[in-house]
């Protein structure tokens, strides 16, 4: 059982490479598949944790980021990619680099089945933005697509999702009170 500050391997990685990738802000809406690295930044008094109400809100955010010259990627999960197409415009208009990490929903062992359609159609809304996407499906994946994501957005200026798969995180489960 994982303690507060421990995580798989693969969590690890992906906080490590965004440390060390100089991101000062990170972006994002609270999600279980990201707590470890929400964690992280929480305790880290050199990246700013912005907590969001809805993910297109992140947008602006890592867009407004890159113009006070910082880097700043968005957490999100999958079903926060549909709220965001609209914002994605201002990416690719402006030319601002953008990375941002999915963790998917709708995949394996899935309980929730509102979570089904945007699990399917999340590379496809990504894809036709203009966004390159990377998908890690396996843990010793995870921190090679970051990384790649990462030197992709702020290195060459470009938009990048990584999609993190579900298998990684395992199956969810309802759980009723």
């Amino acid at each position: 059982m994982n303690t507060l500050n421990s995580a798989p391997a693969w969590q690890e990685g992906v906080f490590r490479t965004l440390k060390t990738g100089e991101v000062s802000q990170i972006a994002y809406v609270p999600d279980a598949g990201h707590s470890y690295a929400i964690r992280q930044v929480e305790a880290d008094p050199t990246i700013h944790d912005v907590v969001l109400t809805t993910e297109e809100e992140g947008v602006a955010v890592v867009a407004g980021a890159w113009l006070g010259g910082q880097r700043a990627v968005l957490l999100m999960q999958s079903s926060g990619v549909g709220n965001c197409v609209n914002m994605f415009s201002l990416l690719s208009n402006c030319r601002f680099p953008f990375l941002t990490l999915v963790t998917m929903r709708g995949e394996y062992a899935e309980f929730n089945p509102w979570q089904s359609a945007m699990g399917r159609g999340t590379q496809a809304a990504l894809e036709l933005m203009g966004i390159t996407v990377l998908r890690a499906d396996e843990p010793d994946e995870v921190e090679p697509a970051v990384t790649a994501g990462l030197e992709s957005a702020f290195d060459a200026g470009e938009r990048v999702a990584v999609l993190l798969g579900q298998k990684l995180l395992g199956r969810k489960k309802w759980v009723r009170n």
